[in-house]
This record gives C-alpha cells, structure tokens and sequence, in this order.
C-alpha cells in the first residue's frame, strides 16, 4: 500500500480498505469522531461497524478519503533512500527501531504479539506492505513450538518468511533456560548446541533466526539483570550460544564494575533507566575489530534534559492522585521509613531525574510522583495541603520521559488508553541510547555491506 496526499490524489486502497486498516490503530469512535471534524459530517460508531460488516456500503468523500489517509504515519525511510535493512524483534511500540530508522534503516520486518502495543506500533511507523512484513507470534516463524520440526525445516522456513537484513533488533524477554529435553534432542543429533540449551526460551527464537538469516550485526537488548539472572548462567549460555554462532560481541570479555553494555539513559532522558545491549557482528567480516561500547556518546547527566522539562504546563485532574490512594502511599512509605527501610514513593520536582518508569506505573504511579506542592510537616488532611497531593505523569509525559518525543513536544501518536500507554512505556527502552547505539554501528554496517564476503540480497 502507498500514501500519497501531496498532490491530492486518491492512492491504490479503496475506501473500506482504508478505514480496516486504520482500525488496525484506532477504534470505531475515534474514525467517527475524526471524520466529523469535517464541516456537516455525521458519521457514527454504528455506521463504521456496520460497514466493515459487510451491513452497510457507505462511501467517503474526497475530502474524507484524504482526511484519514493523514492518519497513516509517512515513511522516513523508504527502500529507494535506505542505506541498510534491519528487522525489528519483540518490537513493542518501537523503541529501538526509532533509533536505527534515523540513521537511514529500513524496517523490512516486524515481530510483535501484543495487540495494543502493535496500535501504537502501527500509529507511529510506516509497515508498507510492498516491503515490510508484520508477524505477531515469532514462533510461528521459527517453528519452536513444534518439537518434530528439525533444524534445516525450521531454518528454512525462517528463510522464506523473513526477509533479507543487515541488522537484527530484539528486546528478547529474559528467561531461565532448562536442561529439560536436551538429552532427547542430543539423541536426534542436532547440530547447533544452543538448540539445545536455549531450547524452550525466546532467545532460542532469536538464535535460530540469527543461524538461518546470518546478518551482519545484531543489537540486543534486555533488563541490567541479565547479568546474574539465575547466578549467571542465563547469561553464560546466551553468550555461549552467540559465539557459536559465529559473533563477536562488543565487550565479551569485560569483568568488573563499568560494564560499558550496561547502559544507564539518564545521561539523555531525566529518568535512572540501566539496561544491558549486546551488540554482535559476525566474525567472518572482520568489522568487528575496535569496537567498544565504551565510545557511545553519553552527555554529562548534568546537562540531560530535567523533569521539569518534559512536564506539561497543564494536566486533566485525573492524573492527581485521590485522597485515599495519596493516604495510602504516604502512610505505607512512613511505615517503611519508621523500620529504616528503602520502600516508598518517589516524589520528584522540576529539577530532578526520576526513578525508572516501570510497566506497573498504571497502578498507582508511586515510583514517579510529581510534587505539587504537598507539606508532610502540615497536618496530612488539611484542605489546603490536601489539594497539593502529587500527580502521576500523563502519557505523554512518559514518551517524553522515554525519549520518544523531544522535551516539550508531542510528535508520538499514543492511540490507546492511559493503562495501555503506561504499561508500553514501563517496557520500553530510552530511544536516545539506541540512537546514539545505531549512530556508533552505523559505519561497521556500512562497511559489512561494502564487503564482498556479505552475500546480501537486496
């Protein structure tokens, strides 16, 4: 599908085609609601079910047409402008891709199976169909599930349904790895060891595809306790199963504290956010050689963006917490204080960094609480002082927070409700850190590209 409203021309999708796929993002209101900003319109929720029901065969104006065509995000980065092809790995609402699409990525593939963070996805990324494929559960391409399915099957179905890249992106979930099956599949005789000790996980997932596409770098992402997760042999066997594979790691061989792979986004978003990236190239090409994560550009935490500067200057009173939910938190956190213990709220102002948002904000916002002015050394049901009770972050405010948006805009299309968008947020990654990432790897993609080793496709 292609979108193109500069020279006022309807595009190659009818109009019931245009408004299943923008129900992909939005729901049937929100179209309503947004095709009545159009003088004399009087379109109705019951209108759009009934016509992508097969009940009703309205049809749209000219002007509509072009109207909700706006609503499709416009390519930055097309397969004609595109300097390398990455594909985008337990994607989430699209963090990392971001990052490397800035730097002249072309997303060709995407992997998602939440179906409100695949709206938000769909809100704010160009996923043409003429080159960009989008998949919900990644085992349906790797066939991980199907214990009868050997390697070279599975592999080559992995051939056939993702496309050719230089880059894989992925967020993998961070799992134990069980010795459960590993003797069955030794009697098959697998040839790759990490079949299986990373069997039944979704790194497994991620492996596979990196056997079967080969590309020349990966970026992976995960929580800082990767590390020591399981006294670290979760982390021993995904390095482990990447050597094997034929990958150098940047920072393989760090020990001690400082582990440049540890990456902490306060130096560019005002929040504490440590994640670990691991960042591979394949061995064969050579490009590999000097690369350290210890060169990505981290700025002074002193000169990152302040708390005050992603707030808005004005919020719905939703977001101040009720007097109860206030009562409880204050009372919880004294409690835990009297006992000399850590637990509480974080209450932030203006010129401080947060906590790290959490996928659990939407529940009572208590790790990032903005001061409103209230006194704990006044009586705690004072009218006055009760009417300063600190607030959570709206939505907006946490893709600010998250660097999805600059500090004071709102360039981000949040598409879902509060809940949703708090829990995307709480998971997702600091966009300026894998900008900054994609920017250091740029140059080693390109030369990967430029090697007549790399059998790429185009």
């Amino acid at each position: 599908m292609s979108f193109n409203t500069e020279d006022h021309q309807r595009n190659d999708m009818d109009d019931l085609d245009v408004v299943t796929k923008l129900l992909e993002i939005y729901d049937q209101t929100y179209l309503a609601e947004y095709l009545n900003q159009l003088p004399n319109n009087r379109w109705t929720r019951e209108t759009i079910n009934r016509w992508v029901k097969g009940k009703a065969t309205p049809s749209l104006t000219h002007n509509e047409y072009l109207h909700l065509v706006k609503l499709f995000p416009k390519p930055t980065v097309t397969p004609q402008n595109c300097e390398f092809r990455f594909i985008d790995l337990f994607a989430g609402i699209g963090g990392i891709r971001k990052g490397f699409e800035e730097q002249g990525g072309l997303c060709v593939f995407t992997s998602e199976w939440n179906k409100f963070a695949v709206r938000t996805y769909k809100a704010n990324f160009a996923c043409d169909s003429q080159y960009h494929r989008f998949n919900e559960d990644i085992r349906d391409v790797t066939l991980s599930t199907d214990p009868s399915v050997s390697e070279e099957m599975a592999y080559e179905h992995i051939d056939k349904i993702i496309p050719n890249h230089d880059v894989l992106l992925a967020g993998f979930p961070c799992q134990p790895f069980s010795i459960a099956g590993v003797s069955k599949k030794n009697a098959l005789g697998v040839k790759h060891g990490f079949e299986c000790d990373t069997q039944g996980t979704l790194f497994f997932d991620v492996a596979r595809i990196i056997a079967a596409k080969r590309p020349a770098v990966f970026v992976l992402e995960n929580v800082k306790n990767l590390k020591s997760h399981d006294r670290g042999k979760t982390f021993k066997i995904i390095m482990n199963a990447l050597d094997e594979l034929g990958y150098e790691v940047a920072d393989a061989n760090h020990e001690g504290p400082n582990d440049p792979r540890i990456i902490n986004g306060a130096h560019l978003v005002p929040q504490h956010r440590e994640r670990i990236v691991l960042v591979g190239f394949r061995r064969d090409l050579n490009i590999h050689h000097g690369f350290t994560l210890k060169d990505l550009k981290k700025p002074s935490t002193d000169s990152a963006p302040k708390l005050g500067d992603i707030l808005e200057p004005e919020v719905d009173e939703k977001y101040i917490l009720t007097p109860k939910l206030w009562e409880y938190l204050f009372n919880y956190a004294k409690k835990h204080q009297e006992k000399g213990n850590g637990f509480g709220f974080g209450l932030v102002g203006p010129n401080d960094r947060a906590r790290t948002l959490s996928a659990r904000y939407y529940k009572d916002g208590s790790e990032i609480l903005v001061d409103r002015g209230f006194d704990a050394n006044k009586p705690f049901n004072d009218p006055i002082n009760m009417a300063n009770r600190p607030r959570r972050l709206t939505p907006l405010e946490c893709a600010r927070l998250m660097g999805f948006c600059t500090p004071s805009g709102n360039e981000f299309v949040i598409p879902v409700s509060d809940t949703q968008a708090y829990k995307q947020f709480g998971n997702s990654v600091i966009v300026p850190v894998f900008r900054a990432i994609a920017e250091l790897v740029k140059p080693r993609i390109l030369a990967a590209i430029a090697n007549k080793v790399y059998q790429r496709v185009a």
